[in-house]
């Protein structure tokens, strides 16, 4: 037998559980939401019920995330850049966070400052890119979130803005070293950011490739995460 056979790639086999933890995870949510159709109406609420739907989207988060790194490291994430009504794609997003929202009594509003209604972006690499910064926003927002989309230096700029108690400073210093490491306090390891800067940069127009930037403030004066797609 060859050196060759003698083994699969380690990524190969991270990547192909990750899939299967994906696709376990899947029935384990579908699972939770037809135990819970059969629950009496009181049964239905309280935190504890917020916590399992926001854990579940976090850890969907994380696997999507890591399944397309790996695509990423081995060149089969293609781009399918297309032109996406705005407006249909925020109601969207929020769509998909409605129940966790609910549950951690998060009011979202979101608005649109384009002249052009259209944004020309892949949709798909693009909306797992604001799940994630949703998600983790529901975590740390007191009572508001905000998503906006306006133009900016010829970006389209997609702002997730909330009103919690805002990016650590360590992480707004070090903006540009997405792999960070594992954090002591917060057990944060840099992968959402490092996953959206990726996918921000193969957005690329005359050269100029997307990026991302995080900061405190904006108009709900908390985390303010922003996507430059040019």
């Amino acid at each position: 037998m060859s050196q060759d056979n003698q083994g699969l790639d380690f990524s190969t086999v991270i990547a192909s559980t990750v899939h299967d933890l994906k696709n376990s995870l899947s029935a384990l949510i579908q699972s939770h939401d037809q135990w819970l159709g059969r629950l009496p109406e009181e049964l239905r609420g309280g935190a504890e019920l917020g916590v399992i739907e926001h854990e579940f989207r976090h850890l969907n988060g994380m696997l999507v995330q890591l399944l397309g790194l790996y695509k990423l490291g081995a060149n089969q994430l293609p781009v399918c850049p297309d032109y996406h009504e705005l407006d249909d794609f925020i109601e969207a997003q929020l769509a998909a966070h409605q129940q966790v929202l609910q549950h951690n009594d998060i009011l979202a509003t979101w608005r649109v400052e384009c002249d052009n209604p259209l944004g020309f972006f892949d949709r798909e690499l693009v909306a797992s890119v604001i799940a994630n910064v949703v998600t983790n926003a529901t975590r740390y927002a007191g009572h508001a979130l905000l998503i906006s989309i306006a133009e900016e230096d010829d970006h389209l700029v997609i702002s997730v803005n909330d009103d919690g108690p805002g990016y650590p400073a360590r992480m707004l210093e070090r903006q540009q070293d997405y792999t960070q490491g594992i954090e002591p306090h917060s057990g944060s390891t840099g992968l959402g950011l490092y996953f959206a800067a990726r996918i921000a940069g193969l957005h690329e127009r005359d050269g100029v490739h997307g990026r991302i930037e995080i900061a405190n403030g904006g108009a709900l004066g908390g985390g303010l995460f922003r996507l430059f797609l040019p």
